[in-house]
C-alpha cells in the first residue's frame, strides 16, 4: 500500500477528487443554502483535501529526500514542513470550525507528543476561535428560551466577553438589574458534530494506514465520547453546582452560580464574574497579585481535584480560569467551563498517586509496577516523562529538585522523532481515564511556565503532599493492626513535615520569609 502512494499519480488521484467533491458540493448546494460551510459533503470534502495535502508534503519532501536524518539540513527540511503542514490543519480547523476547532485545541496541547511547530501553529486557536454573528446568537437564545431576547434582558453587550470551539459568552444585565455571563452554543455546530467526528475517524484511520507511526485512534475515541458531553449545557449546568458544593472548603476558589431557569441544552446563563485570564502577568502586574500564589493555588486545586476527590476538570486552558484580589488582598481563583470532567475510579486514583509518588522519590521499580497496572506495560518509563513532561535524566536526578533548562527541552525536543511511535501507542494502550489528566498536566505546567514559577516547582512539591496522603490515607484505611496504623500515621506526618520545611526553603530563596510562612499557612 506504501508502495502504491510513492507513485505520485495516486496522489494527484486523492488531491483532483478532493477538489471535485467541494466543487460539486457547493454548486449544488449555492442555490439553496447561505450557510455553504454547514455542508456535509463540502466540510468532509475540505478536511479531504487538506489531509491530500499534508499526506503530499511529507511524501515527497521528509519521506523522498537524501539528506541525512542527522544532518542540520534534514532537521530545518523537517521543521518547514511541520510548519507548513501545522498551518494547513491550522486553516481547515478555521473554516470548518466547531468539532475541528476543538481537535485543534486538543492537538495544540499535546507537546510531550507532537513536533513543536505544530504546537506553536495550533495553540492559536485557544485565543482565536471563529465567532458567530451576533443575531445568530440571538436566534439560538429565542429558540432554547422561547422568549424574545429583549424580554429577558435589559442589556446584552453584542461583543462577546470570549470565544470557544463550541460556544461562546455574552454579558447580559436581566431586567432585575443583575449582571450574567451567557453562553450560547454556536448555531451549527451540534448539527455537524456527528458528521465531523466521523470525518475525523475516516482520515485518522487513513493517516494510520498510509503512516504507521501515526496512531491516533485514541483521539477518536475520546472525541466521541467527549464531545457530546461537552454539547450538553444541561449536564455543565449539573456539572457546575455539584462543583461548587464539592470544592466549597477551598475558601480562595470561586466557582460562578447557575441561573437555571435560565439554562436549557444549549444556553446556559451564570453569574457573571470579573477577573483577569490566569496568564495574564500585566494584569496580576496591575491588580497587585502574587504570581507564586496564583501557581500555589492552582497546583493545590488540581492535586485536590486528582488525588483527593478524583473529580478532574480536564479543559484548564488560560480562558477557562480567572485570577482576581479579593477582599483580603490575596489571590481567588475563578474557575469557568465545566463542561468536561474526568472521574477516576479509586483503582486509577490509587495507581496513579502510586506512579507520582514512585516518580518524585526516584523508585524505578515501582514506576515499572504501577505504570504496568496503569496499562502501558513495557513503556513505563516513557509514561513517566509524559506525565511529568521531564527527561528521564531529570526523573532519575529528582524532578522535585531539578529545574528544566534549556539543554533538557532541546534534548526532549530532539529525542521526539525517535519516541514518536512508542509515545502514540503508550496512549493507545494507557487506561481512557488518564488521557484527559495527560492534557491537563500539560496546560497547567503551560501556565506556570508563563508565569515564571517553574523554577521554584511548587507543583510537584504541592503533588508530593497530595500523594503522601493519599497514598498513606490508603494504607491506614486497609490496616488492622492498631501499632501499624500509628505507625502510618507518624511516617504520613514525618513525611509531610519534610516536604513543608522543603517548600519554606523554596519559598524564603525565591521570595521571601514572609514569603515562605505565607505559603506554608493555608496548608
Amino acid at each position: 500500500m506504501w508502495l502504491a502512494l510513492r507513485n505520485s499519480k495516486y496522489m494527484k488521484y486523492i488531491t483532483v477528487g478532493g477538489a471535485l467533491a467541494v466543487t460539486s458540493a457547493v454548486s449544488y448546494q449555492a442555490k439553496n443554502s447561505k450557510h455553504i460551510e454547514n455542508i456535509g459533503l463540502v466540510r468532509f470534502s475540505r478536511a479531504g483535501l487538506t489531509a491530500a495535502n499534508i499526506v503530499w508534503m511529507y511524501k515527497t519532501s521528509i519521506y523522498n529526500t537524501d539528506l541525512d536524518p542527522k544532518s542540520e539540513e534534514y532537521a530545518e527540511l523537517r521543521s518547514t514542513v511541520h510548519t507548513a503542514a501545522a498551518k494547513e490543519l491550522l486553516a481547515l480547523c478555521e473554516a470548518n470550525k466547531g468539532v475541528f476547532v476543538k481537535i485543534g485545541q486538543h492537538l495544540g496541547g499535546l507537546d510531550y507528543i507532537l513536533p513543536p511547530e505544530y504546537i506553536d501553529v495550533l495553540k492559536i486557536l485557544h485565543s482565536r476561535a471563529p465567532t458567530s454573528p451576533l443575531e445568530e446568537i440571538l436566534q439560538v437564545v429565542r429558540e432554547e428560551l422561547a422568549q424574545d431576547p429583549s424580554e429577558i434582558f435589559d442589556e446584552f453587550d453584542p461583543e462577546p466577553l470570549g470565544t470557544a470551539s463550541l460556544a461562546q459568552v455574552h454579558r447580559a444585565t436581566l431586567k432585575d438589574g443583575t449582571v450574567v455571563a451567557v453562553k450560547v452554543q454556536h448555531p451549527f455546530v451540534k448539527r455537524n458534530a456527528d458528521v465531523d467526528m466521523k470525518t475525523m475517524e475516516v482520515f485518522v484511520n487513513i493517516a494510520s494506514w498510509i503512516f504507521p507511526e501515526f496512531r491516533f485512534e485514541w483521539l477518536v475515541t475520546e472525541s466521541k465520547k467527549n464531545i457530546p458531553r461537552e454539547l450538553d449545557f444541561e449536564e455543565e449546568a449539573e456539572t457546575t453546582i455539584k462543583v461548587r458544593k464539592m470544592f466549597k472548603h477551598l475558601h480562595w476558589l470561586k466557582v460562578p452560580e447557575v441561573h437555571e431557569e435560565l439554562s436549557t441544552s444549549r444556553v446556559l446563563t451564570l453569574e457573571f464574574v470579573e477577573g483577569g485570564q490566569v496568564n495574564d502577568t500585566d494584569y496580576m502586574n496591575e491588580h497587585g497579585l502574587d504570581r507564586f500564589d496564583v501557581s500555589d493555588k492552582l497546583g493545590k486545586l488540581y492535586s485536590e481535584m486528582i488525588f483527593r476527590k478524583g473529580y478532574v476538570h480536564s479543559d484548564p486552558h488560560p480562558g477557562n480560569i480567572l485570577v482576581r484580589k479579593n477582599k483580603h488582598g490575596t489571590v481567588d481563583i475563578v474557575l469557568l467551563d465545566h463542561g468536561l470532567y474526568q472521574t477516576l475510579s479509586k483503582f486509577i486514583k490509587e495507581e496513579y498517586s502510586h506512579l507520582w509518588l514512585s516518580i518524585l522519590s526516584r523508585d524505578v521499580d515501582g514506576i515499572r509496577k504501577h505504570g504496568n497496572a496503569l496499562g502501558v506495560g513495557r513503556f513505563s518509563f516513557l509514561l513517566a516523562c509524559m506525565v511529568t513532561g521531564r527527561s528521564w535524566d531529570a526523573i532519575n536526578s529528582g524532578i522535585a529538585v531539578t529545574k528544566q533548562d534549556n539543554a533538557e527541552k532541546k534534548l526532549i525536543s530532539d529525542s521526539f522523532s525517535m519516541f514518536f511511535r512508542d509515545m502514540t501507542e503508550t496512549l493507545q494502550l494507557l487506561n481512557p481515564e488518564l488521557l484527559l489528566i495527560l492534557k491537563t498536566n500539560d496546560l497547567l505546567r503551560g501556565i506556570e511556565f508563563k508565569l515564571k514559577t517553574q523554577n521554584r516547582m511548587s507543583s510537584y512539591l504541592v503533588m508530593s503532599r497530595a500523594c503522601i496522603s493519599t497514598v498513606y490515607e490508603q494504607r491506614i484505611e486497609k490496616c488492622s493492626n492498631l501499632l501499624n496504623k500509628w505507625r502510618l500515621h507518624f511516617t504520613k506526618n514525618w513525611m509531610l513535615f519534610k516536604i513543608s520545611m522543603y517548600y519554606f526553603y523554596l519559598g524564603v530563596r525565591h521570595a521571601s520569609i514572609k514569603h515562605g510562612f505565607k505559603m506554608l499557612k493555608y496548608r
